[in-house]
């Protein structure tokens, strides 16, 4: 293979870092960009800012007011009137008159480079309508400052920094690696921020003085002013002292900025410590940025040599706090203290006692952050929460108490969010967003109702069932102190939290149906986690519900169901419908049952009953039968069912006609219908539009045809109704009036109706907002289709800024306008799914298949005035463009065709979830979680031509659709399931840390490598394996009973656990579970097919290597185990049986079966072995260079990476019985995961390495460059910012008129929690997608400035490194193209010599060849 592509599908989900920040609003001003209020102004909350590796997001943080009251009942009184939360957010109780807080997501990118640190240069005053900003460090020394743009609603990048490069070359003082990445801090104030790089050189950064004064002053527009950078110097550590630099930290209450650094004069390590113990300083410096002196104000010497973080500790204390792995210090100008937290703590030197906590904790890797000004929260390395609480008087703090909550994820970040909240940042597991409260102040834990139940749940209850249960326990915990320290009794509870998979150890896939062709749908599943937040994920592309079996039918309703459809075919169905229907003025329910089912076919209309039975009542009722239904729906708050067929509208009263309308004129049919109760919106054949307007007092319609929807020569091709709902109206507010400001209900408004709005979109590509019943127009959008990434009103006289970055030709313009004449509006829907009834979205279908996306806004800018100032116009509205990974349809398809069968079907409460279903060729769910849309296709039954939801006493939440194959289908999505990810997810807890897996195909049984922490007594860790017996094993309880507790180490117990797949829904069933002799690791398992030398039959056996851990001073062992599965006939209860057991000299790392031999890595050897029955026989070997980390098999070829020797490539000659050297990487390399990579006839050897990095090589011995065959070529060099241990080969799918076969992708999942494909390309379209993406780096502006190119390169970390050839297609770069306007992409196709249409074709031919889950 010599092109690839590789493509992250999976991003990122493990937060590496977090920050509170005004980002997107300042905190005078509460309502921010979004239009969203508080219920209190002056609890104004900041954003929550996090990393997760090169993804950057922004979150506001929601939280609803209330009583106990509405807690329980899911009820919030909001002005005058009551609003249904939804359940989803209500997690954790009542406390402190909140009754649930949730994230919303507000922007989101994926950035060309690794966030090594973040900070946040805060607003220079706490008041007027100041911002911060955002400080990204990247390797090696460039940082940028971002700023949020209300004009675009995106981040924007105000500096940027860079440091590296031959002017910079002597900052390197002659070093070209360092242990870490820049680290970057901020003034709280605001009036500066330092970076510190190359760990000797400081860059200081001065805030630009705007950033201290008034608005009036600096700006007199009133516009928002961030914080932002004016100009930066370097101060060099060296020259005042300082080497070795482990931290730094802006000290607060000072006049002047003050620095304190942490770092270490005379390096030393855990063998020296008797000698050289306390190596470790503190020096403060006062930091004058226009003189650019730094006189030292004071220091400390003599702290512990382990000590690697600081903590500035808030006014009016001040101070630093230095954290150790066995203590904490205080130091300040005017006082100093000290508490040890575990016996290894000794004091500083002329210290003659310490004191100490009443437990013990190691704190190395711990983490904090401030709960106020004088208690922190600590979270260490196992997930326990720690209090530590300053006992001051005045400035001089007199001592430090630790109190021990219980236990939390495994933490990465730590932040405070305003006063109420904190999130938990965490690699390792779930992050979590956590209110927290004094007990003095809030309500006690009797008043939270259930609240221990809620806490075990996460906020979708689908997600989880009994995961995390015992961690989360902590979170409505009251640290035990005594009654004299009540001030230090806080209260917890988990509000939400944001799913992560990573980090991901080892992968494999299964099927769906083990009967189903290859190709069909498979589930990935993963080692995902660490420890306590260990899990088993079950990870699907595509959304597959659960069919409602005729085994599981033992109800009538089912069993009818079955009868009327799964055994008899509905050809030509069109439509299918749900409705509801209240008689009288009985009053609505909270949990309404559907009442009819209404099924559309050519040459008629079916019309079925929901209640306990469903039954066809066609011939029984008075709807139209007669033809195919247009649409249906209620109206009147359900009382009446309105019905639209092609020549007119009939009115229900349950299964009794009140009212039949005759609607149009012979040949100008109905086409669409939209409701919005009391209006039916219908669309005719000729292009204009009829509104049916439904009198509440006689429930009883007319039709009337508006003068601006008539027929006119741009006809309308869709429309839609939209109801702005709520005591608040979301629209109202883009309008400026007086009311939005004050932030309360206009006392006008009916809170049951909402104001109603009619969009319609031209052929000319105008969407217009119509006010009803005044029809006014309100707002309006020209070339829709265009796809712009902001949607403002066209009638204003100045324009949102508009990006220009590419130019248009003349010749392009041409081009434009032929294809815009081709591309129509087909479908529209504007709905809300938020929170409260949260912001606008507009999902827009085209003719050519596409679908553009756009959320509401609101823009207070300085042409807010500039057109109808009176209040009749949405001044301030704009629409944000997001972006779908959604597969463009074929631009040359049959518009008419395409516009018939795809079409927008929103939906809400099936399966708890709300959102769109796009029907369609390629049938798609667009779900809305946190203001965002999660995609999530739906392949499993191909073309979905209808779709509707369905609620009934018997199907609760569940949904309806109709195949291409005219098979209805009654379905519920399954409630396990976390669908506010990427890629739907199921975790199955482990409670302990997933290592590798492999799958037993015949016996469908998955063998999973588990570790747990566990103690035992120091005297048995080393011993126990070298000098007992093999198979000697250790009763833990009797080891531990009588032993002094801390005497006790951690060590890792390893164990093999047989599961059996069930059900989706049911908990894999554990067949038997294979344990380990103490000190004994399992390095790794697969299941191998070897022939038996004694009968000449093929085996599939478990192989098991091991290798016992018990220190530099014992020498490396290792024991190789056969094993077979199967259930024994004798003993139900044994899947395992062992078969062969033998110790080793040496560690076996990989395994792997060579045609019907087994291959053993034995530690720096590599041993062919026979197997007679009986016993292991060695038949070839072949001495790698250091320690063998993976084996890799294909054929006769054998591949294996070294662990730091790079890879090898090997050839096993059965007449020989040798093991051949053919070719080898000669430099030096880590290597974490070797695979191959097939591409027809060609054969590649892929590797990832320690520096995130993938390889591609190649074996070329006719190239001169190959030194006669004994070198591998580089073929393909790619960065890829994250570790990847496992690569999964699989066989790329068919494409449409692609004649190519025998070719195969490998998956790979990273630590971080990101999933990926690299797939090998022709050679055409290799040129043709990086001649784009080159085109790419220049033309579309990146986010923080970086620079793909730069980022995506061979990073060998100061090692001699001979670039390779550049082969490598990035499809996060293509990504862009897709998101970019239709006459930038028609420019931009047309600059590369190819048409926008080849350009998708290929996009999508490698979506398409690589869509296996």
């Amino acid at each position: 293979m010599s092109y690839a592509a590789i493509k992250l599908v999976h991003g990122p989900t493990g937060v590496s870092a977090c920050a509170s920040a005004f980002i997107t609003h300042s905190p005078v001003n509460p309502a921010s960009s979004s239009g969203w209020k508080s219920g209190n102004a002056k609890d104004s909350l900041p954003n929550l800012v996090l990393v997760k590796a090169n993804v950057l997001e922004i979150y506001n943080v929601r939280f609803q007011e209330g009583d106990e009251k509405s807690a329980r009942g899911g009820e919030q009184l909001v002005g005058s009137a009551c609003v249904a939360f939804p359940a989803s957010a209500k997690r954790g109780g009542f406390m402190s008159g909140i009754t649930a807080a949730w994230l919303e997501l507000v922007c989101q990118y994926r950035l060309f480079g690794i966030v090594d640190s973040m900070a946040i240069l805060h607003r220079g005053r706490d008041g007027g309508r100041h911002r911060d900003a955002i400080i990204l460090a990247f390797p090696a020394a460039k940082f940028s400052v971002l700023f949020f743009d209300d004009a675009t609603q995106q981040l924007k990048t105000s500096s940027m920094h860079y440091f590296e490069g031959p002017e910079w070359i002597h900052l390197k003082r002659g070093r070209e690696k360092f242990p870490g990445g820049p680290l970057v801090r901020a003034d709280s104030q605001g009036r500066c921020a330092g970076v510190l790089i190359y760990k000797c050189q400081l860059v200081m950064m001065k805030a630009a003085q705007e950033a201290y004064g008034l608005v009036e002053e600096d700006d007199p527009s009133g516009n928002i002013v961030s914080a932002r950078i004016e100009s930066s110097y370097v101060v060099n550590l060296q020259e005042l002292g300082m080497m070795h630099v482990k931290d730094f930290v802006f000290l607060y209450g000072y006049i002047e900025p003050v620095v304190a650094i942490l770092h270490e004069r005379e390096l030393t390590w855990a063998g020296r410590v008797t000698f050289r113990r306390d190596t470790c300083c503190v020096t403060a410096l006062s930091i004058n940025t226009n003189t650019k002196k730094h006189p030292r104000l004071w220091f400390q010497t003599g702290l512990p040599y382990d000590a690697y973080s600081l903590l500035a500790v808030p006014s009016p204390i001040g101070g630093v706090l230095v954290l150790c792995a066995n203590s904490i210090l205080y130091y300040s100008q005017v006082s100093t203290c000290i508490v040890a937290v575990n016996e290894l703590a000794t004091p500083p030197a002329g210290s003659l006692e310490m004191p100490r906590s009443k437990f013990s904790i190691e704190l190395d890797a711990a983490h904090a952050t401030w709960l106020s000004y004088d208690a922190a929260l600590l979270s260490t390395k196992t997930g326990m929460l720690v209090h530590l609480h300053l006992i001051f008087d005045g400035r001089n703090v007199q001592r430090l108490e630790l109190s021990k909550s219980k236990g939390s994820v495994l933490s990465s970040s730590l932040c405070t969010i305003g006063d109420k909240f904190f999130f938990v940042g965490s690699r390792l597991g779930d992050s979590l967003l956590v209110q927290f409260g004094s007990a003095s102040t809030s309500n006690s834990l009797e008043h939270s109702y259930d609240g221990e139940d809620d806490i075990m749940v996460r906020p979708s209850k689908r997600m989880r069932l009994d995961d995390d249960a015992s961690e989360q326990s902590l979170y409505q915990y009251k640290s035990g102190v005594s009654d004299s320290q009540k001030n230090m009794n806080f209260l917890f509870s988990v509000r939400d939290s944001l799913c992560n998979i990573g980090p991901i150890r080892d992968i494999t896939c299964r099927s769906q149906n083990p009967s189903e062709q290859p190709g069909s749908a498979q589930d990935l599943i993963a080692c995902c986690g660490h420890g306590k937040n260990g899990s088993l994920n079950i990870i699907s592309r595509s959304i597959r519900p659960d069919f409602i079996t005729q085994a599981n039918m033992s109800l009538l309703f089912f069993a009818v169901a079955y009868a009327l459809f799964f055994q008899v075919k509905l050809p030509g169905c069109v439509g299918v419908w749900t409705v509801y229907h209240r008689s009288g003025q009985i009053p609505a329910e909270k949990d309404e049952y559907h009442a009819y089912l209404i099924i559309s076919l050519e040459s008629r209309t079916m019309v079925l009953e929901t209640g306990e039975t469903l039954g066809e009542v066609t011939d029984s009722v008075e709807y139209y039968t007669e033809g195919p239904s247009i649409s249906a729906g209620n109206l009147f708050g359900r009382r009446r069912i309105a019905q639209v067929y092609q020549k007119g509208v009939r009115i229900l009263d349950g299964a009794r006609q009140t009212q039949d309308l005759q609607v149009g004129e012979p040949g100008n049919a109905i086409e669409s219908a939209s409701f919005a109760d009391p209006y039916v919106l219908l669309r005719m054949q000729d292009g204009s539009c009829q509104l049916v307007v439904g009198d509440s007092e006689t429930l009883t319609v007319s039709v009337s045809t508006p003068p601006e929807l008539g027929l006119s020569p741009d006809p309308i091709s869709a429309c839609t109704l939209y109801n702005d709902r709520g005591p608040s109206p979301w629209l109202r507010r883009a309008t400026g009036d007086v009311w939005q400001t004050l932030g309360v209900p206009d006392a006008n408004f009916a809170f049951d109706q909402g104001d109603m709005y009619c969009i319609v979109c031209r052929n000319s590509g105008t969407m217009e907002f119509l006010e009803l019943p005044s029809m006014a127009c309100l707002y309006r959008v020209e070339r829709l289709p265009y796809g712009v990434q902001v949607l403002a009103d066209s009638r204003t006289a100045s324009k949102v800024p508009v990006d220009t970055s590419s130019n248009k030709d003349e010749e392009g313009a041409e081009e434009i306008r032929e294809r815009m004449s081709k591309i129509k509006v087909v479908d529209i829907c504007v709905d809300t799914w938020g929170e409260k009834y949260g912001r606008p979205f507009v999902f827009v279908l085209l003719s050519d298949g596409t679908l553009l996306s756009y959320r509401a806004f609101i823009y207070e800018g300085q042409d807010s005035g500039a057109h109808a100032s009176d209040g009749t116009s949405f001044r301030n509205l704009r629409f944000l463009r997001l972006q779908l990974d959604l597969e463009l349809g074929e631009e040359d398809s049959n518009a008419d065709e395409v516009r018939s069968v795809q079409k927008i079907i929103p939906f809400k409460d099936v399966g708890g979830l709300q959102g769109l279903f796009l029907a369609g060729g390629k049938p798609t769910w667009l779900m809305i979680f946190r203001e965002q849309i999660r995609l999530h296709p739906q392949a499993s039954d191909g073309p979905i031509v209808a779709f509707t939801s369905l609620h009934n006493v018997n199907c609760q939440h569940g949904l309806i659709y109709v195949t291409n194959e005219a098979s209805l289908k009654i379905c519920r999505l399954s409630n396990i399931l976390n669908y506010d990810n990427d890629w739907p997810v199921q975790k199955i807890p482990l409670k302990g840390t997933p290592h590798q897996m492999a799958h037993h195909p015949d016996l469908n049984i998955y063998v999973l490598v588990l570790s747990f922490s566990v103690s035992v007594p120091t005297s048995l860790v080393l011993p126990s394996a070298a000098d007992g017996p093999p198979g000697h094993q250790i009763d833990q309880s009797e080891a531990s009973d009588g032993l002094d507790p801390q005497k006790m180490v951690q060590v890792d117990d390893f164990e093999v656990r047989l599961l059996e797949p069930m059900a989706q829904g049911v908990p894999w069933e554990t067949k038997d579970t294979i344990k380990f002799q103490p000190a004994e690791n399992v390095l790794t398992v697969r299941i191998v097919s070897i022939k038996n030398a004694a009968t000449e039959q093929v085996e599939n056996l478990l192989a098991i290597g091991t290798g016992y851990l018990q220190g530099e001073d014992v020498a490396s062992r290792g024991r190789i185990i056969l094993v077979s599965l199967g259930e024994d006939p004798s003993d139900p209860k044994v899947w395992a049986k062992e078969l062969y057991s033998k110790e080793l000299k040496g560690a076996i790392s990989a395994l792997a079966a060579l045609q019907g031999h087994l291959l053993l890595a034995i530690g720096p050897k590599i041993i062919l072995h026979t197997w007679n029955g009986s016993e292991l026989i060695g038949t070839a070997f072949f001495d790698a260079p250091l320690y063998v980390v993976s084996l890799n098999i294909v054929k006769n070829f054998v591949l294996f990476g070294d662990f730091h020797k790079s890879i090898y490539f090997l050839c096993w000659k059965e007449e020989g019985a040798q093991l051949v050297l053919l070719a080898k990487d000669f430099g030096s390399l880590d290597c974490y995961a070797t695979e191959f990579l097939i591409d027809g006839s060609t054969l590649s050897l892929l590797v990832s390495d320690s520096r995130k990095n993938i390889q591609v090589f190649s074996y070329a011995p006719k190239n001169a460059e190959s030194w006669k065959g004994q070198k591998l070529l580089p073929r393909v060099e790619f960065h890829l910012g994250s570790h990847v241990t496992k690569f999964l080969r699989l066989q790329m799918l068919q494409t449409p008129g692609s004649s190519r076969t025998n070719r195969f992708a490998l998956c790979f999942g990273t630590l971080d929690g990101g999933i990926g494909y690299i797939t090998p390309l022709d050679e055409l379209t290799f040129r043709r997608l990086q001649t784009l993406q080159r085109k790419l780096v220049d033309l579309v502006p990146h986010v923080a400035g970086l620079n793909p190119k730069a980022y995506r390169q061979f990073q060998a970390n100061g090692e001699h490194h001979k670039h390779g050839p550049d082969n490598t297609v990035d499809s996060e770069q293509l990504r862009e193209y897709e998101s970019l306007s239709l006459d930038k992409q028609v420019a931009i196709a047309r600059q590369i010599g190819t048409t926008r249409q080849q350009i998708f074709a290929n996009l999508r031919d490698i979506s398409l060849s690589t869509s296996f889950f």
